[in-house]
């Protein structure tokens, strides 16, 4: 969603931390292409004006023209105004009560139904026990929709009888988990296609009658400021206290997201970057803000590798590393285990300085190249995936007609295998590091 953005703010502060000192013409310049890339990627029209007028105001000081760093001090304002944009309002996620009731509403299509089970997902994985309680009366398909849902992630939903109103949905999944011992009701509610009083109404009458310490607002990212006017409405009349934005992964333009806060004052609480039930983040500014300028998100990045990599394995691999035995069935694995970390774009962009090859590497998966160096691989005997060295050129053969490729495929999976087992000897050796003092360690 923020790759046009990111590429536009990338070459414009590129080109200020490409020399020294900076003037206030040089400044005046960046901000304009800032403040085009802004309205351009569809952010609120007040809310680019004030951001280039802070960013200007404090890049102009004697003390930051005067630096033989200016470019970088530069650089580094824009990503703490940038953040600042994002930080509105109280963005800790309050779980109080026995059980805790979080409310999620919003307009049909926004994803509601998906994001509870997402919730509901990152919650367990937490420690929580929730429930998920389908509270549409009105859309038997919602209430399908999400049993489906739970059962894929092993979670209960509670699903009332046909003919009971939301109130008594709401009461009767308060029972059911208090029953199952459940310390969070998750209560999936009706959406409509506008806004209308009843809607709100309902809204308002549950968070009220059963207290709930979270009410949030789901919103789809890819409506642009539709997204901004729609949070405004619901603000209006229902306690909102947080929103998930969900689609963030869309290719839409993310105005939406970097207006929304700044306009309501309400905090983005989640993220929904892709339709898997694992495909929420907790949201926080500085990482966001530090994908879209190309400084990558570490921090995401081990996070996600925690959850999916397995810790033995991962000893196991090191081990291999280090005596240099890495074969072809190590690298099926791996790449195995880089998939479930998530699209390849995303995972490029949380590395720093490799956000400009995000969109090369994502091609490069649609384009099938990983399915294709997988299917290559596993059309390899045992004995072939662990001595590459075997491959003669009538196995070679084989293993292209095995797989659906050409041969000229297959050779260059093999040489690109060979190259990588070279780098790796370089490292279990220490040849780099006697090469590159300090590298070693």
């Amino acid at each position: 969603m923020f790759d046009a953005l990111s590429d536009r703010l990338r070459k414009t502060l590129g080109a200020l931390t490409g020399h020294g000192r900076v003037s206030a013409a040089d400044v005046d310049a960046a901000m304009r292409e800032v403040r085009l890339a802004l309205l351009e990627a569809d952010v609120n029209f007040k809310v680019v004006k004030d951001f280039v007028a802070r960013v200007r105001e404090r890049s102009t000081g004697a003390e930051i023209l005067e630096s033989l760093t200016a470019g970088q001090q530069v650089v580094k304002i824009v990503n703490e105004e940038l953040v600042g944009l994002l930080s509105a309002g109280d963005r800790t996620f309050h779980l109080t009560g026995n059980p805790a009731v979080i409310l999620l509403v919003g307009l049909q299509g926004s994803g509601k139904t998906t994001s509870a089970a997402k919730l509901a997902r990152h919650l367990h994985k937490q420690g929580r026990r929730p429930l998920l309680v389908a509270a549409d009366p009105y859309r038997p398909a919602a209430a399908d929709q999400l049993e489906t849902l739970g059962k894929s992630i092993d979670i209960p939903v509670y699903r009332a009888p046909i003919g009971v109103d939301v109130l008594g949905i709401a009461k009767g999944g308060m029972d059911a988990a208090r029953k199952q011992v459940r310390d969070t009701v998750i209560l999936d509610t009706a959406g409509r296609l506008t806004i209308d009083a009843p809607l709100m109404k309902e809204i308002a009458d549950l968070a009220k009658a059963f207290k709930a310490c979270e009410t949030l607002l789901v919103v789809d990212a890819m409506t642009g400021q539709e997204a901004v006017n729609v949070a405004e409405a619901f603000h209006a009349a229902v306690p909102i206290t947080g929103l998930v934005l969900t689609k963030i992964d869309g290719d839409a333009r993310g105005g939406a997201a970097l207006s929304i806060s700044a306009v309501t004052g309400l905090p983005v609480k989640f993220l929904g970057t892709g339709e898997k039930t694992d495909a929420l983040e907790p949201f926080h500014p500085d990482r966001l803000a530090s994908r879209i300028l190309g400084m990558g998100d570490v921090m995401t990045l081990v996070e996600r590798a925690q959850e999916h990599f397995d810790e033995k394995q991962a000893a196991k691999m090191a081990e291999k590393l280090r005596k240099n035995s890495f074969t072809l069935q190590d690298m099926l694995d791996q790449m195995d285990q880089v998939r479930k970390m998530g699209p390849m774009g995303q995972i490029m962009e949380m590395i720093p300085g490799m956000g400009g090859y995000a969109k090369q590497a994502q091609e490069s998966v649609d384009r099938g190249d990983m399915k294709r160096a997988e299917a290559i691989i596993k059309s390899m005997t045992p004995i072939e995936r662990n001595d590459p060295n075997v491959l003669n050129a009538g196995r070679r053969r084989r293993i292209a007609q095995g797989s659906g490729t050409r041969l000229q495929d297959v050779n260059q999976l093999i040489k690109q295998f060979t190259e990588l087992q070279k780098v790796m000897k370089q490292f279990s050796g220490g040849r780099l590091g006697k090469r590159m003092p300090g590298m070693r360690g």
